[in-house]
């Protein structure tokens, strides 16, 4: 019986020495995110204390898009009588100046065009000799009418004639006032008709092209711009005039600035809409069909900001100081979002709207605080 009793004693007694030394551990643990100055050390650190403002900070819309070209910059090439290719040189990506010779086209049609041209300007001539005829022996009655009549029909029939065969020469490049019978050609020369480059080749020499078909695609970059595709929910955040920068996946560091001219007023069936925007320089690694990413400068509504240098960043977490009573500060969690001009939105706003904040000096109470725990 005496052993139990004395058993029990020596356990009381130790677990009196526990909780005592327990409390005495909770009793000089230190407060890890409370920190307080002396007056000296407040004038030191330069600390300044302040409330939280309201502003509107800019946040960045990200879309993506790809570069494109206006229909007006952008040519196809055709034959419009046809005929076999008998030479070119262009090649995919390759310049060419406006009236520079694209191609050489053969065919037996060109021939016989020309033929019927010069054909018909020499049978003019006597036609319309004998309608002048005709037209003074009327007017004696030395001819009846329907000659008369006649005459000046196939007059003016031949010039109809003629001069639609002026306007398929000039169709297919044929100058119709230096043709004679001694350069009669079977082949025609294709011109390009914009300063650019050549985007594709659908040909190769010798084969037979028709009117329908086309040889070659050309564009003129001097107008290509970014067309992006913006959802819906995002469309009222922009304006014509708007600035942004844009980027390919390749090069995200070089950034190219943009300028909206044109936003799109349908939605398609994936929620989005086009928006059009104006490289303010071009380049010529913009080549169209490349993929881009773009990030927009948008405002949003007022919200709750602190000046940058009121947060600090401990153990990759952001904190504030707040001030709890004289010299003392709670270092507190928060979330940030964006910043502008020197100011940082606080996202969890609501919870600490009404303290007063360290504005200036929150980096020598980390230093303070962390100084404290090290001890």
């Amino acid at each position: 019986m005496k052993k139990i009793i004395f058993l029990s004693t020596l356990y009381i007694l130790f677990t009196a020495c526990g909780s005592k030394k327990k409390e005495e551990a909770n009793a000089t643990a230190p407060v890890l995110n409370m920190v307080k100055l002396t007056d000296i050390q407040m004038k030191n650190a330069g600390v300044i204390i302040a409330k939280m403002e309201q502003k509107e900070i800019a946040s960045i819309l990200k879309v993506n898009g790809k570069v494109d070209v206006p229909p007006q910059n952008m040519v196809s090439i055709s034959v419009p009588l046809g005929g076999y290719l008998k030479s070119t040189k262009l090649l995919p990506g390759q310049h060419i100046a406006k009236g520079d010779p694209i191609a050489l086209i053969e065919g037996e049609q060109y021939i016989q065009l020309q033929q019927d041209y010069l054909t018909a300007k020499e049978k003019i001539g006597f036609l319309e000799q004998e309608y002048r005829r005709q037209k003074e022996l009327n007017k004696t009655q030395a001819s009846s009418d329907k000659v008369f009549q006649q005459s000046e029909t196939d007059y003016r029939t031949q010039v109809v004639l003629l001069s639609a065969l002026k306007e398929k020469l000039q169709l297919v490049g044929i100058n119709s006032t230096k043709l004679t019978e001694a350069n009669i050609s079977r082949s025609i020369n294709l011109y390009s008709p914009i300063d650019g480059f050549v985007s594709k080749v659908n040909v190769n020499i010798g084969k037979y092209v028709s009117p329908t078909e086309v040889l070659f695609e050309l564009i003129n970059p001097s107008d290509i711009h970014l067309a992006l595709k913006v959802f819906e929910k995002d469309i009222s955040k922009l304006y014509v005039g708007q600035k942004l920068n844009a980027y390919t996946n390749n090069h995200p560091t070089k950034k190219h600035p943009c300028e909206i001219l044109l936003i799109g007023h349908d939605i398609s069936s994936e929620r989005n809409t086009d928006v059009h925007c104006h490289f303010e320089s071009y380049e010529h690694d913009l080549i169209p069909g490349t993929y881009m990413n773009a990030e927009i400068a948008i405002k949003n509504a007022k919200a709750s900001v602190l000046p940058e240098e009121s947060v600090v960043l401990f153990e990759n977490k952001q904190y504030v100081f707040i001030k709890t009573g004289g010299n003392q500060f709670q270092m507190t969690e928060i979330v940030a979002g964006n910043s502008e001009n020197g100011f940082i939105e606080i996202l969890n706003a609501e919870k600490i709207a009404n303290a007063e904040f360290v504005v200036k000096g929150a980096y020598s109470l980390l230093m303070s605080l962390k100084n404290k725990v090290e001890e």
